[in-house]
């Protein structure tokens, strides 16, 4: 009977996603190759698949095999590649409102779009003008590869931007033995994108990023991944030991690609996941008030005045990052302007606010729903939205991005008026 209950539940949970996953609420329509409506109805397409396997996904702790093949059969992986390498040159924005989108659907399987397009966008912006790095770009459009990111190391952690493990370079072969505390989705990737010190000998702050596909290295797990939530981006820690052509190195060092692309694609289509999070948990809380002032003889539940808290922090979380995408596109050819202290601190706060209003949103859908919210057997459920939403101050702590930017803020006084 436990059994039939419980499949019972993971069915009525798949229906109300895949429900919820076909009406995408856009962050932004700004279209530079595929057919909004088109590409719209192939996100959906993934996003209903995603839904109907996230409560196993969970569950079982395991990789979103169903969701990431739905994501190539549809041909999202390679969206984002150039006309020129054979792919459909699709925006930021448009890449952004597929990670809500799916959000809404199964955050683990949002989460690894999420990073792989930020891989993908490190290689489209700064490896096209290299042989091999475009020969790349036209596979990950013809066979939808999938990139996963190793940027966290031994005890440096979350520090991006110092690196312990070098490169070793003997002739026009690199080598890299690196302890990645963490590489989502790594066992399941067709290739990895990691940090390292450009030399022995280099500062560790002096940094290249490298292209390592699977035949070029062998993971040896050190740490595994029981999460409390995100649990089926299975970010396990191995140690990466790499052997390769030194052209897979990306020409341009690696604090240009930080600044330029990896801070601003990531934390943009990151907070997109979060808002789809956030969505699907204010539907949730919404479907169940109207239930209860449907019923015969139904009034207003108690924790009703909830539901409007979460759909307001929910409009400013979209208004946020709707802001942030604006200045991203109006800065993305502008090197110095994406260098800037300005942007950098900008888009930082994105990811710092983004967080904190995502998961103020899942708090008040959990208090809208009470009880019923609280409880895993629950058809109105709140549990696993807010598990995988709390992930999101911790994925590069809000604390160490703050510390980060804290004397920025010494630079620049509040503006004078609302005007400026």
């Amino acid at each position: 009977m436990q059994a039939k209950n419980a499949n019972l539940k993971n069915s009525e949970e798949a229906n109300f996603h895949a429900r919820a996953a076909v009406r995408p609420i856009h962050i932004a329509a700004n279209q530079a190759g595929a057919d909004a409506s088109e590409l719209s109805q192939r996100a959906q397409r993934v996003a209903a698949i995603a839904a109907a396997h996230a409560a196993a996904v969970d569950c079982e702790q395991r990789f979103p095999r169903e969701a990431v093949d739905a994501m190539r059969a549809e041909r999202l992986l390679g969206i984002a590649v150039p006309h020129e390498f054979g792919g459909e040159d699709v925006s930021t924005a448009d890449i952004i409102d597929i990670c809500y989108t799916l959000g809404r659907a199964c955050a683990s399987a949002a989460m690894i779009y999420a990073m792989h397009q930020a891989a993908a966008a490190c290689l489209i912006r700064h490896g096209k003008v290299s042989a091999w790095h475009a020969q790349l770009l036209r596979r990950l459009s013809v066979e939808q590869l999938l990139l996963a990111s190793s940027t966290t190391e031994g005890q440096a952690g979350g520090d991006v931007r110092n690196s312990a493990a070098p490169i070793t370079q003997e002739g026009g072969r690199v080598t890299l033995d690196r302890q990645a505390t963490v590489i989502s989705y790594g066992a399941a990737a067709d290739g990895i994108l990691t940090t390292a010190r450009r030399s022995p000998d280099a500062a560790s702050n002096d940094q290249v990023l490298v292209v390592f596909l699977k035949d070029d290295y062998a993971l040896e797990r050190i740490v595994g991944w029981d999460a409390f939530g995100m649990r089926g981006t299975c970010s396990d820690g191995f140690r990466l030991k790499a052997s390769a052509s030194v052209e897979q190195i990306l020409p341009a060092s690696y604090d240009k690609i930080h600044a330029q692309t990896m801070v601003p694609v990531a934390h943009l289509a990151w907070s997109a996941v979060w808002a789809g999070i956030a969505a699907a948990a204010s539907d949730r809380a919404r479907a169940f008030v109207r239930r209860a002032v449907h019923r015969p003889g139904g009034a207003m539940p108690p924790a009703a005045q909830h539901l409007p808290r979460a759909q307001a922090s929910l409009r400013a979380l979209r208004s946020v990052i709707a802001g942030a995408l604006q200045r991203f596109e109006t800065a993305a050819d502008d090197p110095a302007a994406l260098e800037s202290v300005d942007f950098q601190t900008g888009m930082n706060l994105l990811k710092v606010n983004a967080s904190e209003l995502a998961v103020a949103t899942v708090m008040s859908a959990m208090q809208a729903c009470g009880l019923s919210g609280y409880r895993n057997d629950s058809e109105f459920s709140i549990g696993r939205f807010l598990r995988d939403i709390l992930s999101s101050p911790i994925m590069i702590s809000n604390d160490r991005i703050l510390a980060g930017i804290a004397s920025a803020a010494l630079l620049s006084g509040a503006p004078r008026s609302l005007r400026d």
